[in-house]
């Protein structure tokens, strides 16, 4: 059985609900998760995912800020919510499903975007950045992540190789490409023996991007892109990857997120 898992920082779900729609309707993911969805629980849209297909929903939403969401076709339980940094911020939810009878734990984070300065001393938004992704690490090592068939996904506001930023040298020293930053992600990847999907079907000299800046008057042209969202799974899953899709022409539709959908493939 092939199943499609999608995670997409939809900068406003109500917002961009038309959005939604359309990709969902087109391209059929199994299981999206959401990140950025900036609305409480009570006002998640969540009549209007059922109306897609999508009956069940796990939302850890917050007014105006942050907030992440899994919507799926097939059942989902074990719905948890952890609370990074002490800082009451909706950045986590989980939430379990089965395929064939096979269950399959899946983590969706917003990791904080870490303000402008790489500086944890002046800048409290980085060290708050910091601070999260070291109890990522330390959730990691203490198993709590560690289920036999696990995912991790979501917007981790990273781009941890040299090809997942437009421009290497020139972003050493820009939030999401520091050496700090980079080096704390792979530590969680490798400590916890995840497997980066997108990276196992394109290899690490080939540009690969899922964000591009509003800033840029024609992005496209530019492409001037970073590679911040991912999909990771545990390496028991790693035998019934298929393959991944970056749907990069979503940064064009109209009033699009400055992220896309990134989806994986897996046969069961």
């Amino acid at each position: 059985m092939q199943i499609k898992i999608t995670t997409w920082n939809i900068n406003s779900v109500r917002l961009r609900l038309p959005l939604i729609a359309d990709f969902v309707n087109e391209y059929q993911p199994d299981v999206l998760c959401l990140q950025e969805t900036k609305c409480r629980d009570s006002e998640f849209p969540s009549s209007d995912i059922r109306k897609l297909g999508y009956e069940y929903c796990a939302i850890n939403g917050q007014k105006g800020y942050h907030g992440v969401a899994i919507v799926s076709r097939l059942p989902l339980d074990q719905i948890e919510r952890i609370e990074f940094c002490e800082k009451g911020d909706a950045r986590h939810i989980a939430a379990s499903f089965k395929v064939d009878g096979r269950p399959i734990r899946l983590h969706n984070f917003y990791v904080p975007a870490g303000g402008d300065e790489a500086d944890p001393v002046k800048n409290p938004k980085f060290a708050h950045k910091l601070s999260f992704l070291d109890q990522m690490h330390n959730l990691s090592r203490q198993e709590v992540f560690t289920e036999a068939d696990t995912m991790l996904v979501g917007d981790f506001n990273i781009a941890p190789h040299e090809h997942d930023v437009w421009n290497h040298k020139a972003l050493l020293q820009v939030v999401s490409h520091t050496r700090v930053e980079t080096e704390k992600l792979n530590l969680i990847l490798n400590d916890g023996r995840w497997v980066d999907a997108l990276r196992q079907f394109t290899p690490l000299e080939d540009k690969l991007y899922t964000w591009w800046s509003y800033r840029a008057p024609d992005w496209a042209k530019a492409d001037k892109g970073r590679r911040l969202d991912h999909i990771w799974t545990s390496r028991s899953l790693a035998p019934a990857l298929l393959g991944t899709e970056i749907l990069r022409d979503a940064r064009g539709w109209e009033r699009p997120s400055d992220h896309v959908p990134v989806s994986l493939i897996l046969e069961i």
